[in-house]
């Protein structure tokens, strides 16, 4: 280490002025620039002290890195006095002519110093005298899997390196990656750096024992950067690298409306929030579990995954405004990075919910059924399945995973990431609400309401019934009065016509609409979607009048379909006029300056249109299926909110315009089987002739449920 090595040789500044750039100037046509001293005619520039110089420094620690310059120079600095400090050894001496320094001389302002003042003596200045040290990650312990160990130095140098605890040579193996170590292994190691200074050897020890703590894998590891999990973990971050997680794109397998199509939000989806990321990386890209960069933009994507942001809840971030790269938030958290990758852990709820509780631009806004607060709750009647007095489930007990891929997705979401379907009936939970004859069994209720309730099952969906409303807000909710978050409301409509200032983001932002306690729409859904994406041609749905951004597919009589509760939203966003497509205004420019037209253009622009096209503001809107924040079974929705009795017609839903009404009038309808009868409600009327008598739905309706249910077609 050659600065190191200079610590016997000190100019010091008597006067006690400040320090600047330049503070040795030329009589003639020398230039010195920065801290300096002179060894046989030749100056050398202290490039250690480029970037440590401060205001209160007083003493300046000589380098060895020769410019050479024969023309004199002056000290000229008014105002500062220059000492030479020498008198420490003969073979490394300050002279001036032939006068060797036994002291110190000053010299004053205009004095010329380059011919007569030596540093140096009869030898050149030493070189480097320190060894290098080499830091092992992690630095020993015990694991119970194989592991992968990094070596590094502080300073370029060669690693020598032996497993079988002889000691090293040069002979040895030279390190050039990460070491395997896949049983019990000693591992000792030097390094020597070019000047030929080599350090002691050192041992590290690394147990691998299978059945171990696996708490303990971590416990002596060091962070050195996004990658440093890569050490031992390429599988899984090869895994991740190839998850809609992670590309935010996949095959469109279930949009009915794109076979073949790959796509997401990467590039091509559309909502009526944001619209779309083109020329917003950074800011929607804010959320990503990569380590900032855009994928595709990098051949090897496992480089690029920051597994912090899923496996430590005290990780936080924040992107360089230079490299577009995420680096750690030191500042808004609590532990060390060394002891945030000594701590990971599986994900929790906050590690999930920090990004898919904030989508749309803030807490709650995005999904309806999703805030921060879901993982926190102690309110059970606010989301019984995620409260802490609840069933306190984590996220992966639903959305279980398989080599990072996560199973689970909205009927708004294009790419699906897993295969595997989310089911509210497994073999750890509600293990036998699919029976449709006694899947809601209760002592309280009798046979014929049990199998009335149960029946729903095959063609109602579980939410549909336990998701009473959204947007909820729970009893421990704290709503921050200087952001406005915090009380669960979530977004109904948004317009990008007129902005306003967003203190909790501090940008620009459109104007939001927000409600708590939203009864959801309900509609049929069959596992496929119709969905907009960008450069479609915007087209209206006549039963809204807006132009449809995504819809759930299915019907009365589709098969494999349920009815299930969806968020309604809509949002005020530009087309262009031209071509009918919705414009990816540039959202970046948006929130920095307020200017719709220019974010506009902007958008135009990245979807290669001509900025100067006319555009118009129209009302777009999709569905969002609503899965979260379930009700504990007393507030589940009772029979009347949607069949209505025969006084009070039904408050959640209108059944009959979904198609459930009589295929004809009651005159028509009943004299199939019996003469004229007094009126019932729909609950005895339904139990009567399909609870008890079997008969199939198609003697009343337009529609046939024999088949699935064993009912009778015929008396």
């Amino acid at each position: 280490m050659r600065t190191n090595s200079m610590h016997r040789w000190l100019l010091s500044f008597l006067a006690g002025a400040a320090l600047c750039s330049t503070f040795f100037s030329t009589a003639s046509s020398a230039v010195v620039s920065g801290p300096n001293a002179f060894y046989n005619a030749t100056y050398y520039y202290n490039q250690f002290l480029t970037t440590a110089l401060t205001d209160s420094l007083t003493s300046i620690m000589l380098a060895a890195t020769p410019l050479p310059d024969t023309a004199s120079v002056v000290f000229n600095r008014p105002g500062v006095t220059l000492t030479i400090q020498g008198g420490f050894n003969d073979a490394f001496n300050a002279q001036v002519g032939t006068t060797v320094l036994g002291s110190s001389l000053t010299i004053s302002q205009g004095t010329l110093i380059l011919d007569s003042l030596t540093i140096g003596g009869s030898t050149t200045p030493p070189g480097d005298l320190t060894p290098p040290v080499t830091t092992p990650n992690p630095s020993g312990g015990s694991f119970t899997a194989a592991i992968n160990v990094q070596l590094s130095t502080n300073e370029a140098a060669t690693i020598h390196y032996t497993t079988d605890g002889s000691t090293p040579t040069t002979a040895s193996a030279a390190y050039t990656g990460l070491i395997p170590i896949a049983s019990t292994t000693t591992l000792t190691y030097f390094a020597i750096d070019s000047a030929g200074n080599s350090e002691a050897a050192k041992t590290s020890t690394f147990v691998i024992n299978p059945a171990g703590d696996a708490t303990a894998n971590h416990a002596n590891l060091t962070y050195t950067g996004s990658t440093t999990c890569l050490q031992c973990h390429t599988k899984q971050a090869t895994d991740m690298a190839s998850s809609v997680h992670y590309k935010w794109e996949g095959p469109y397998s279930k949009i009915s409306n794109k076979p073949g199509v790959t796509g997401g939000k990467l590039n091509t989806a559309v909502n009526a929030y944001c619209i779309n990321t083109l020329g917003n990386w950074n800011g929607c890209g804010a959320c990503h579990i990569g380590a900032g960069a855009k994928p595709g933009t990098i051949a090897d994507a496992t480089q690029n995954i920051d597994c912090l942001i899923c496996h430590q809840v005290a990780y936080k971030r924040v992107r360089n405004a230079t490299t577009g790269l995420f680096e750690p938030d030191t500042v808004k958290m609590t532990i060390s990075m060394d002891q945030a990758v000594q701590t990971l852990h599986k994900p929790v709820k906050s590690n999930c919910l920090q990004c898919h509780a904030k989508g749309g631009g803030g807490d709650a806004l995005k999904r309806g059924d999703l805030a921060l607060i879901n993982g926190t709750t102690t309110d059970r009647n606010y989301d019984v399945h995620m409260a802490s007095t609840g069933a306190n489930l984590t996220c992966q007990q639903c959305h279980t995973t398989i080599d990072h891929h996560v199973s689970g997705g909205g009927s708004d979401l294009r790419p699906t990431d897993s295969a595997t379907l989310i089911s509210c009936s497994t073999s750890a939970c509600h293990t036998t609400k699919t029976n449709l004859s006694t899947g809601h069994s209760s002592s309280t209720l009798s046979s014929t309401t049990i199998y009335d309730i149960s029946h729903h099952v095959g063609r109602v969906a579980c939410q549909a019934c336990h998701i009473p409303s959204y947007g909820r807000k729970a009893a421990d909710a704290v709503l921050d009065t200087v952001t406005g978050f915090g009380d669960q409301s979530t977004e109904t409509d948004r317009t990008w016509v007129t902005p306003e200032w967003s203190v909790a983001n501090n940008r620009w932002e459109p104007t939001v609409v927000r409600a708590n306690n939203l009864k959801p729409v309900y509609a049929f859904y069959d596992g496929s979607s119709w969905v907009y994406d960008l450069h479609d041609v915007a087209v209206v749905d006549p039963s809204t009048g807006n132009y449809k951004i995504s819809r759930p597919n299915g019907g009365i009589n589709t098969a494999n379909t349920k009815l299930y509760p969806f968020k309604y939203k809509t949002s005020t966003q530009p087309m262009h006029t031209a071509s009918g497509k919705l414009i990816a205004l540039n959202t970046s420019v948006y929130f920095k300056t307020a200017d719709v037209a220019a974010s506009i253009q902007s958008g135009l622009t990245n979807m290669g249109l001509n900025p100067g096209d006319a555009y118009s503001m129209v009302k777009a809107d999709e569905y969002q299926m609503l899965n979260h924040t379930v009700a504990p079974k007393a507030n589940a929705l009772k029979c009347a909110a949607c069949h209505g009795t025969t006084s009070v017609p039904a408050t959640q839903m209108n059944l009959k315009s979904m198609g459930y009404a009589l295929k004809a009038s009651e005159s028509v309808v009943c004299v199939q089987c019996h003469g004229s009868e007094d009126s019932l409600s729909f609950t005895k009327v339904h139990s009567k002739h399909v609870a008890d008598r079997r008969y199939d739905c198609s003697f009343c309706h337009n529609f046939s449920r024999a088949a699935e249910r064993g009912l009778k077609t015929t008396k």
